[in-house]
């Protein structure tokens, strides 16, 4: 999608997404669920993501304090992934591990919190075959292999989150490492990108 040089500033519209991973069949290595969006769809439509979407305001709680936008986010990660896989995770397993902004110029923008959730037990997707059509689980090798063999489309974000997790071969390294490791953020002056104001963890990386 190219940029509209011209075109008004739009402002990004909070969202969320989670990087699902088990451990593979084999034992050896981790697997990360993506999905593939309908081709009809105008943002990121026919590329492989992980679920999400933007935060409604019924993924607000308005007892949350000043990390209401973070509490949002991780409900809405949870809520997007069970509407768009069947599978049920718990908001306080997420891990905080991104935020990207959408840049100016685009027709849509979305400031979004990246979060990895690790699956421990066994339970079936389920898409709606609607704006979900397909998923796979992949090696995060697999998939950034299989994107530059473009047998796959990566938006960058998801590019860049698969090549960040690459290096673990077990859940228990990946949740250590992912806890420990600087928030990747993007562009690296966001305004849209203020932790202390929105409640989020602080960056010890």
């Amino acid at each position: 999608m190219e940029l509209q040089r011209n075109a008004p500033a739009r402002e990004p519209v909070p969202a969320a997404t989670v990087v699902l991973a088990r451990q593979s069949d084999s034992g050896k290595g981790i697997e990360v669920l993506l999905l593939r969006r309908n081709a009809r769809l105008v943002f990121h439509g026919g590329h492989w993501v992980f679920p999400g979407g933007r935060i409604d305001s019924d993924d607000f709680d308005e007892h949350a304090g000043e990390g209401q936008l973070y509490a949002a986010a991780m409900a809405a990660a949870s809520r997007e992934t069970r509407e768009e896989t069947g599978l049920e995770i718990d908001a306080d397993q997420l891990i905080h591990v991104g935020h990207w902004t959408t840049p100016p110029g685009l027709p849509r923008r979305f400031s979004t919190w990246f979060f990895v959730c690790p699956v421990y037990r066994k339970a079936k997707v389920k898409i709606d075959q609607n704006e979900i059509t397909d998923f796979r689980w992949l090696s995060p090798r697999k998939a950034l292999q299989d994107a530059r063999e473009e047998k796959l489309v990566l938006p960058r974000p998801t590019r860049v989150t698969l090549s960040d997790i690459s290096i673990y071969e077990t859940l228990a390294d990946l949740e250590k490492g992912m806890k420990n490791c600087r928030i990747r953020v993007f562009p690296p002056d966001s305004d849209h990108y203020r932790p202390i104001e929105m409640g989020c963890p602080a960056d010890d990386g």
